[in-house]
């Protein structure tokens, strides 16, 4: 899609949050990589965590998250799948103000061409929460390049065109 360049770059403040019984910062690779994605495209990484799977704990993350004006945007990696354990997209539904149901099935869209049918699997999720965008996506390192790649890198872009999510960022809390 096309880039603006006739507009100037404004990076978001991203916070990035990792789901998971059993991973810990030294073998957390997909966090690892969405904060090399992030941090190479210009923004910045406002916060990072790593949580068990635990929709009350997730919840209250977010809500550190959303309540801190120096976060814009959150970004989970784990927790989306079908198991019993799988809870992310429960704990970000309970802080949700409005969800965005297009950014699951464009996931699921984009991954289907990479791990077929197995993406029905994927529970990737994103909503607005009182004026942060969250955006959830699966465990593994393919399906976080996969999600920043295919939608947050040009999504989270206030150059590309025709529209983005960053340009809404000043109008999210409207009433």
């Amino acid at each position: 899609m096309p880039i603006d360049e006739g507009r100037s770059f404004v990076p978001v403040r991203i916070a990035v949050l990792t789901v998971s019984d059993t991973r810990g910062l030294a073998e957390d690779r997909s966090g690892d990589a969405l904060v090399e994605r992030l941090t190479a495209a210009g923004h910045v990484l406002a916060d990072r965590a790593i949580l068990r799977d635990d929709a009350d704990h997730i919840v209250a993350e977010l809500h550190r998250w959303i309540d801190d004006e120096a976060v814009d945007c959150v970004i989970t990696t784990g927790g989306t799948g079908v198991t019993g354990r799988d809870v992310t997209p429960e704990a970000v539904e309970r802080v949700a103000d409005k969800m965005i149901p297009g950014f699951g099935e464009l996931f699921r869209w984009l991954s289907y061409a990479k791990i077929g049918t197995s993406t029905v699997q994927s529970r990737a999720c994103a909503c607005v929460a009182r004026g942060t965008y969250i955006f959830a996506l699966p465990g593994s390192t393919g399906a976080v390049k996969d999600g920043w790649d295919g939608i947050l890198k040009d999504q989270l872009d206030i150059r590309h065109r025709p529209c983005n999510f960053v340009e809404l960022m000043p109008r999210l809390t409207e009433r």
